[in-house]
């Protein structure tokens, strides 16, 4: 029971108003952003400090052969004369078969004329489905030649700002290299170390003040979304992350800050 005691598990303790503990803020999300083949690069459109858009296409890889590509298989899934074609004829033939059927009782037509416009009919009609088909397939490779010329364009995977470009326009891009270094600061992530007195006391949902360090400065309003489950035995602390929303971008990462829990029971 002292040990518990000694914890503050069984005996009340709560986090104090005016404790504040050392806290760093992180980017949310820091992303190396490669492409999924390799190949020269092209362009490279975006810098150090330039913020970026999800979607926004930030670098291309050469795409002149995927380009001709497409423009082949394009034009060959909108062509639509052999289909065409072969719905005249069926219309030809299932005009005469029907002509026929008309006559079958009559002296005018034999059995073996019924025969053959029956079989010149299931002819067309395959001859048509078989056109199809192809146009089908020719549409499918067009749409997987759209999809490569796709994968020569790169972009952005996040809303971030750019803090490295590792390649530029000539040079050649490898599929374990990446062409810029990317991060999120919307939210941040408030990572701090808490003692594990207060362990019970601080649970997901908690809300917590952050006062970046000068020359930043100001109180901003974070929430508890990470506690670490796993205690640091040598320093007799527990990690917990915060994110902080910071729609505007006007905090920066990287910045040593303080963490209260004013409102903490």
């Amino acid at each position: 029971m002292r040990t518990l005691c000694l914890l503050g598990i069984l005996c009340g303790t709560t986090v104090a108003a005016e404790e504040t503990y050392d806290c760093v803020m992180d980017p949310s999300a820091t992303v190396l952003v490669g492409s999924a083949t390799s190949g020269l690069l092209d362009t490279v459109t975006v810098g150090r400090g330039d913020q970026v858009e999800k979607g926004q296409v930030i670098a291309a890889l050469s795409s002149t052969l995927e380009l001709a590509t497409f423009e082949v298989l394009n034009a060959r899934a909108s062509a639509t004369a052999a289909i065409d074609a072969r719905k005249a004829q069926l219309e030809l033939v299932q005009s005469r078969y029907d002509r026929a059927q008309e006559l079958k009782d009559s002296s005018v037509i034999t059995a073996d004329r019924l025969a053959e416009l029956s079989a010149e009919l299931v002819a067309s009609q395959s001859l048509l489905r078989q056109a199809e088909l192809e146009r089908a397939i020719a549409v499918q490779e067009r749409d997987r030649a759209q999809a490569a010329l796709d994968q020569r364009q790169i972009r952005s995977p996040i809303d971030g700002i750019v803090v490295f470009r590792n390649q530029a326009g000539g040079q050649f891009l490898a599929q374990d290299d990446y062409v810029v270094a990317l991060v999120a600061l919307d939210p941040l992530y408030v990572e701090a170390f808490l003692p594990i007195e207060i362990y019970s006391q601080v649970t997901l949902g908690t809300a917590g003040t952050v006062e970046p360090n000068a020359p930043i400065g100001g109180t901003y309003s974070a929430e508890v979304t990470v506690v670490d489950q796993v205690f640091d035995a040598a320093s007799g602390t527990f990690g917990i992350r915060l994110s902080l929303p910071n729609p505007d971008g006007l905090l920066p990462a990287g910045q040593r800050c303080k963490l209260s829990f004013q409102d903490a029971k």
